[in-house]
């Protein structure tokens, strides 16, 4: 039995529902296909929209401009803002979605947010679509794939009230050899499917009559052109690049505020049949009466739907009528398999290096088109940023790569500053909405694995003095010479640098005052370190002095603080030639 409900029509911006006279019956489910009739509510007239569609310009839209259901929510939404997706099936039948429905709209926001997440597709925005252009699958009558079962047609686009676009598919996707239809829960021209359609439940066919198809190809074509749906007028230019129509923009809003505010899930086969789109009428004569009423028809506006100025040649100084304003060219989008989806870590590991070093990870980026393939020819642009120094090889701070076949792109290799510390490598890619990633490196300062003394000479002093000898050591990484490595100087009373001596032997800082740790001490070009002069105190014994490098390589260095010791003089022997004295009678 066939469904009959009123059809109700938007002016203006008003908020005015006005019941319609229309009245007609959908297809009943055992049909071979479920049609759209063959014409267009007013609204969902292209030409409504002021489009010249009988030539065949569809400007592009996924739909063709085809007719569309031009019901609007309850004035009463679902919930309060901010409620639950999740709302009980007791609300309003408006907010229900059949359940397949419902899960392939969610299904198509997870997919795109993963291979391009700048767009922020909403699943509410592909719901008011789904709703107008078929009722949500003419109220979820899908088989357990997601396939609409009887499948969905629109009216033949043969240039009477709509675009005239003969068969591009041989009727395989609408069964009409003459005349392309929008088809699937989606509408999409066969035109526009051969460039976006998907297989997003995996049974290895792209079918615009399957929903979680349908949904994620939509959701894809209205993220094409770089669009963040976030945005107010990136949403709108999607909606209307699904068709050319300001008043099926209006009632898409219309439903995606409605859906914004709370859904719950129903049954599939359950949900609400919209009213069937009437058949357009031709243009009433002057002074006739126009649809179900003899209402006189509105001055028409180039602002309002159905509004088109009258052609013929403007005269100077006013009156008579004007020439209709060129329209100026849209943007088509640009299929998937072209359009930048998004950029990704193509496996870069840890970015560390020794100062002066280069390192040994290069950072790499992978870039993906809509559908999640590798997209190639992608300029990729690198850049450091930081204080230690770093730069890419042959001195630069910022270059840029193409991505290759493969969709990856890798930058030149780093060569570490000396300052040691942490910056970021940046990756961009993409216009207008760039990608950008972010990797974070180090530079460790110069590390030695070895320390030694160049001479095992015994180092001694007397209280008070300094020692004769200057301490030098040699410090090595993987047995070569170990330049530029912090080295830090310890009195100490273990061997282990436990604790610091307080006592004995100390070193002299600028002002002359003893010190006995020196942090500010770096072997030269040969890994050579000579320390200052050591100073002994008054305590004498046998102290040490400990060695440690950036690197954890240590030295400990014995200092003896003692006395000189004593010597007794020698009397001279007596000379063998010297006569001895004349002894006295």
């Amino acid at each position: 039995m066939a469904a009959h409900i009123r059809r109700r029509l938007r002016k203006g911006a008003t908020t005015t529902a006005v019941a319609a006279a229309a009245v007609a019956a959908l297809a009943a489910s055992q049909a071979p296909a479920a049609t759209l009739a063959d014409g267009s509510a007013g609204s969902g007239d292209p030409k409504a929209a002021g489009e010249d569609t009988a030539s065949g310009e569809t400007d592009g839209a996924a739909t063709g401009n085809s007719p569309y259901y031009t019901d609007l929510p309850p004035l009463v939404t679902p919930d309060k803002p901010g409620s639950s997706s999740n709302l009980p099936a007791a609300g309003s039948a408006e907010a229900g979605i059949p359940a397949s429905v419902l899960a392939a709209y969610k299904q198509a926001e997870r997919t795109v947010a993963t291979t391009d997440p700048s767009c922020r597709l909403p699943w509410q925005l592909l719901a008011a679509i789904g709703k107008v252009e078929s009722g949500q699958a003419r109220g979820g009558r899908v088989d357990a794939n997601g396939t609409a079962s009887p499948r969905i047609l629109g009216p033949a686009l043969n240039g009477q009230g709509f675009a005239l676009i003969k068969d591009t598919d041989g009727g395989a996707y609408d069964g009409d050899a003459v005349h392309d239809r929008a088809v699937g829960p989606m509408q999409f021209i066969p035109s526009t499917w051969a460039s976006w359609g998907q297989d997003a439940n995996g049974d290895g066919r792209k079918d615009p009559n399957n929903i979680y198809d349908a949904a994620l190809a939509a959701g894809r074509y209205l993220c094409a052109n770089d669009r963040d749906l976030a945005l107010a007028a990136d949403l709108d230019q999607a909606v209307l690049s699904y068709n050319r129509s300001t008043e099926y923009l209006r009632t898409v809003r219309s439903w995606y505020s409605y859906y914004q505010r709370g859904t719950h899930e129903i049954p599939d086969g359950t949900g609400t049949l919209p009213s069937t789109p009437s058949t357009p009428t031709p243009s009433p004569s002057p002074g006739t009466g126009s649809g179900p009423s003899a209402t006189p028809s509105p001055k028409p506006s180039p602002d309002k739907p159905g509004g088109k100025p009258s052609p013929g040649p403007s005269k100077p100084g006013g009156g008579g009528s004007t020439s209709p304003t060129p329209k100026p060219p849209t943007p088509k989008p640009t299929p998937p398999s072209a359009t930048f989806g998004s950029l990704e870590n193509a496996g870069t590991g840890p970015l560390r290096a020794t100062a002066g070093q280069e390192f040994d990870e290069r950072v790499s980026v992978l870039a993906r088109n809509a559908v999640g393939a590798p997209l190639a020819k992608v300029p990729v642009t690198f850049t450091v940023t930081g204080g230690t120094g770093t730069l890419f090889a042959g001195g630069k701070k910022t270059v840029t790569v193409r991505t290759g076949a493969d969709g990856t792109a890798t930058a030149p290799k780093l060569q570490a500053g000396e300052k040691a510390g942490e910056f970021t490598v940046t990756a961009v890619a993409g216009t207008g909405r760039p990608r950008t990633l972010t990797y974070a490196a180090t530079v460790t300062a110069r590390q030695a694995d070895a320390i030694a003394r160049t001479d095992e000479k015994a180092l001694v002093a007397a209280p008070g003095e300094k020692f004769a000898d200057a301490v030098t050591v040699k410090a090595t990484y993987k047995d070569a010479a170990a330049a530029g490595v912090a080295v830090t100087a310890t009195m100490v009373k273990d061997r282990l640098g436990v604790i610091d001596n307080d006592k004995g032997p100390y070193f002299k800082d600028a002002d002359g005052k003893p010190v006995r740790t020196l942090t500010t001490l770096t072997t030269d070009a040969d890994g050579q370190l000579r320390l200052p002069e050591v100073f002994a105190d008054d305590n004498e014994g046998t102290y040490l002095l400990r060695l440690t490098t950036e690197g954890g390589a240590s030295v400990v260095i014995e200092l003896t603080v003692k006395a000189p010791e004593e010597t007794t003089p020698e009397e001279p022997a007596p000379d063998a030639t010297e006569t001895p004295a004349a002894t006295k009678p």
